[in-house]
C-alpha cells in the first residue's frame, strides 16, 4: 500500500526499525537526555521564544487540542474560535465541555480568515483565540502571521493546533507572536501516532501555572515540572519519543528547511500533475500537507462521479490510501496527502491510477 492520507503516514525504514526494538525502561538518565533533546530540536523547528516549554503527552492531536484549551481558559474567559471545517469545530465543542464563552468566526468554505473577519470581534472583551493553522478537513491553510498580529493588537492569547501543519509549512511563534503550538506524532513528523506537543511561549506558561485545571491527566504543570528532568507524569508512549529523538536528529542532520521544501515540492508536484485531470482543487489558499478534491467528471449513466466510490476503489483495486471526507462531504470531496515518506515517483503512481479511473469510466 502507498499511504497518501493526512495521518496516520509512512515513515522511513530507520524509523520503522527503531519501532519493532524491545521498549526501554524509560525512568533513567538517558531518557531523560533524549527527552531534553527533542524538547530543544522542536522548539528551534517553532522558532519559539526563549523560555518556551514543550509538553509531551500521550494521546493524539485531539488530546493536545483539549489540554491546551483547558488549561489556559475557563468561564471568565471570552474566545474567539476559528471554525472552518471539523477540527475548529472540535475546538468549539471543547469550549462547551468545558463551559468557557467562545463566538466563532466561519469562513466561506475552502477560504482563509481575513482581517476584516477580524476586525468585527477588536475591543470586545475577548481573551484568546483559537485557530487549526490548517484545517485538515478541508485543506484551508489560515495566514497565522496576520492573526496573530490582531491577537497582539487586542492582547489576547493565541493557540495554534498545528496538527497536520507542522513542518508541512511555516511556523514562527515568537515573530507571529503564538503562545501556544500544539501536533502530533503521525502527521509530517512522520512517526506512529500516540504522542501529541504542546510547545509553549512564556505567556503559556504563565498563565498555564496560575490556572487551577480540574483535571489529573491533563494538567500541564506536572508536565512541565516533570519536564524539567526530562521526564513526563506518567508513562508515556516510549518507542515513539525514541523514534522522534531520531526523526529530530535526522530533520536536523539534512536541515529544517530542506524537510519543508520536500513537502512543499511534493505538493506542487502532484498538483501540476492532476491540472489535465477532471479534479478540482477547492481551497484558495491550501497547506503543503494535503490537497482538497471535487471529482468533477460523470458517469456513463449521467450520474455525478463520487469521491466515496474512488477511494475505495484505489484502497481495494489499486493499493493506495486516499483521505475520504465524512458527512455531507463524503461523495462531494476527497483528500491527499503530502507528508510522510513519499515522493515524486508515488505521486507518478496515483496519477497513473487516476488515469486508469478515468478509462473506466469511475474518474
Amino acid at each position: 500500500m502507498i499511504n497518501f492520507t493526512v495521518g496516520p503516514v509512512q515513515s522511513d525504514p530507520e524509523i520503522r526499525e527503531i519501532g519493532r526494538e524491545n521498549v526501554p525502561y524509560f525512568r533513567t538518565p538517558e531518557f531523560s537526555a533524549l527527552m531534553k533533546e527533542n524538547e530543544e530540536r522542536l522548539l528551534k523547528l517553532a522558532n519559539a521564544p526563549a523560555d518556551s516549554r514543550v509538553a509531551f503527552l500521550t494521546g493524539s492531536g485531539s488530546a493536545a487540542m483539549e489540554c491546551a484549551v483547558m488549561n489556559l481558559f475557563g468561564p471568565q474567559d471570552k474566545l474567539i474560535v476559528i471554525n472552518g471545517g471539523s477540527f475548529g469545530a472540535r475546538f468549539a465543542k471543547i469550549c462547551d465541555i468545558h463551559r468557557i464563552p467562545h463566538d466563532e468566526i466561519r469562513p466561506e468554505f475552502g477560504c482563509g480568515v481575513t482581517e476584516d473577519d477580524l476586525a468585527a470581534f477588536a475591543g470586545k472583551g475577548y481573551t484568546g483565540l483559537l485557530v487549526n493553522a490548517g484545517e485538515t478537513s478541508t485543506g484551508v491553510l489560515y495566514d497565522v502571521e496576520m492573526i496573530g498580529r490582531f491577537c497582539r493588537e487586542q492582547g489576547l492569547i493565541l493557540v495554534v493546533d498545528a496538527v497536520s501543519s507542522f513542518i508541512a509549512d511555516e511556523m514562527q511563534m515568537e515573530q507571529w507572536g503564538v503562545d501556544l503550538v500544539l501536533t502530533g506524532s503521525q502527521k509530517a513528523l512522520a512517526l506512529p501516532p500516540g504522542i501529541s506537543l504542546l510547545m509553549m511561549g512564556p505567556r503559556a506558561i504563565r498563565r498555564a501555572m496560575e490556572h487551577e485545571t480540574e483535571s489529573l491527566y491533563f494538567d500541564v504543570k506536572d508536565y512541565l515540572k516533570n519536564g524539567e528532568r526530562g521526564q513526563t507524569p506518567f508513562t508515556p508512549a516510549v518507542a515513539i519519543l525514541i523514534q522522534l529523538h531520531r526523526r529530530l536528529e535526522k530533520i536536523f542532520e539534512e536541515g529544517v528547511e530542506k524537510e519543508r521544501a520536500r513537502v512543499r515540492d511534493l505538493a506542487a508536484d502532484f498538483r501540476e500533475k492532476i491540472r489535465d485531470l477532471p479534479l478540482e482543487i477547492l481551497t484558495k489558499c491550501p497547506s503543503n500537507a494535503v490537497t482538497s478534491l471535487h471529482p468533477t467528471g460523470t458517469r456513463a449513466d449521467g450520474t455525478p462521479v463520487k469521491a466515496t466510490e474512488i477511494f475505495s476503489v484505489l484502497k481495494d483495486e489499486y493499493g493506495i490510501w486516499i483521505c475520504p471526507s465524512g458527512g455531507d462531504l463524503a461523495d462531494y470531496m476527497f483528500r491527499v496527502g503530502h507528508i510522510g515518506y513519499l515522493t515524486t515517483e508515488d505521486n507518478d503512481r496515483l496519477i497513473g491510477a487516476f488515469r486508469d479511473l478515468m478509462r473506466r469510466g469511475i474518474l
